[in-house]
C-alpha cells in the first residue's frame, strides 16, 4: 500500500514536470511584437510572431517589446524664451522599436528616456527662441526636437517619428499684454481700411465729377457743332433759293412783258412801303427823283436793266 502511495506521486510529480517543461518550452509571440531570448543569462535571439520551442531551464524570456507605434505623453514644464519670458509648454511624442536587441539591453526604459530628452530639448529650443516666434514657428520647433531626439535615440534602436506641441501656457500679465496688443492691431488695421475706403471714396467721387465735366463738354462741343453745322446748312439753302428765284425772276424778266410786270410789281411795293414810312414819321427825306412813282418806277427799272447786263 505505501509503495502504491509512492508510486502516485512519483507519478503525478512526473506529469506536473512535463506540464510545466511544455509550458517553460513552448511559446507563442503575438503579431507586431518580439521576444528577446536570454541562454543561461546572456542574449540568445530575438523571436518573431509565431510559435516557438525553448530550451527548459536554459532559455528564458528576458524582454518582451512591442514594435507598434508608442504615443508618450511629456509632461507640462516651465521653459524660458530668449526675451526672458517664462512659459509652460507640454506635448506628445510619438515613436517605434526598430531593434528589441538593442531597445533591451541599449537603456533602461527608453520611453522614460525619451520623455526626459524631449523636454530638455524643448528648454534649449525654447531658449533660443522669441515668444512671438514660440506661436509662429511650432512646426520648426517640433522638428529640432525630433532631429535631436532622434540622433540621441539610435543607440536605443528606437526610431522617434515626430513631437508635437500639444500647449503653451503663458502668464496672465502677458497674456493681457498680448491681448492689448492685438487690439491695438486690430484697431489700427480697421482705422487704415477706413482711411483707405473714404480714400477711395474721394478719388470715385473726383473721378465722376471728372467725367462729368468731361461729358458736358464733349456735349456742348457736338451741340456747337451741330449749330453750326445747321446754320451753314440753313445759309447754303438760303443761298440756293434765292439764286434759284433770281434765276427765275431774270427768266421771267426776258419773257415778253417781263418788263411791264416788274415795273407794276415795283410800283406796288413802292406805294406800300411809302405808306407804312408815312405812318410810321411826319418826317421823310427823299430824293428828287423818286419824288413820283413814275420817277421811282422808272429808276428802279434801270437799276433793273443794269443788274440784267
Amino acid at each position: 500500500m505505501e509503495q502504491l502511495d509512492i508510486q502516485t506521486i512519483l507519478t503525478f510529480g512526473f506529469a506536473l514536470a512535463v506540464v510545466i517543461t511544455i509550458f517553460k518550452s513552448a511559446r507563442v509571440v503575438p503579431q507586431r511584437s518580439n521576444y528577446v531570448i536570454e541562454r543561461l543569462g546572456k542574449y540568445s535571439r530575438t523571436l518573431d510572431s509565431g510559435f516557438h520551442i525553448l530550451i527548459p531551464f536554459v532559455d528564458k524570456v528576458a524582454y518582451i517589446q512591442t514594435l507598434k507605434e508608442e504615443v508618450i505623453d511629456v509632461k507640462r514644464q516651465t521653459c524660458v524664451t530668449r526675451d526672458n519670458i517664462q512659459v509652460g509648454i507640454d506635448g506628445i511624442l510619438y515613436l517605434q522599436v526598430i531593434d528589441p536587441m538593442k531597445a533591451s539591453y541599449g537603456i533602461n526604459d527608453y520611453r522614460y528616456a525619451a520623455a526626459q530628452l524631449a523636454q530638455t530639448t524643448m528648454r534649449s529650443v525654447i531658449g533660443q527662441t522669441d515668444l512671438d516666434k514660440t506661436f509662429e514657428e511650432r512646426a520648426k520647433i517640433n522638428e529640432e526636437v525630433v532631429r535631436a531626439l532622434d540622433e540621441a535615440a539610435g543607440p536605443w534602436g528606437v526610431k522617434v517619428l515626430r513631437y508635437e506641441i500639444a500647449d503653451i501656457e503663458l502668464p496672465i500679465s502677458i497674456k493681457d499684454a498680448l491681448e492689448q496688443q492685438m487690439r491695438a492691431e486690430r484697431e489700427r488695421r480697421a482705422a487704415i481700411a477706413k482711411s483707405e475706403g473714404e480714400r477711395q471714396a474721394m478719388i470715385n467721387v473726383s473721378e465722376g465729377q471728372k467725367q462729368e465735366v468731361i461729358n458736358l463738354s464733349e456735349a456742348d462741343k457736338q451741340r456747337q457743332i451741330n449749330e453750326a453745322e445747321g446754320r451753314a446748312r440753313e445759309i447754303e439753302l438760303i443761298a440756293i433759293a434765292t439764286a434759284e428765284g433770281l434765276r427765275k425772276i431774270a427768266e421771267s424778266i426776258n419773257q415778253p412783258g417781263g418788263q411791264e410786270a416788274v415795273s407794276l410789281r415795283v410800283a406796288e411795293q413802292y406805294v406800300k412801303e411809302f405808306g407804312n414810312l408815312a405812318k410810321a414819321n411826319n418826317t421823310m427825306i427823299v430824293p428828287a427823283e423818286l419824288a413820283n412813282i413814275g420817277g421811282a418806277v422808272a429808276g428802279l427799272t434801270e437799276i433793273l436793266k443794269s443788274v440784267q447786263k
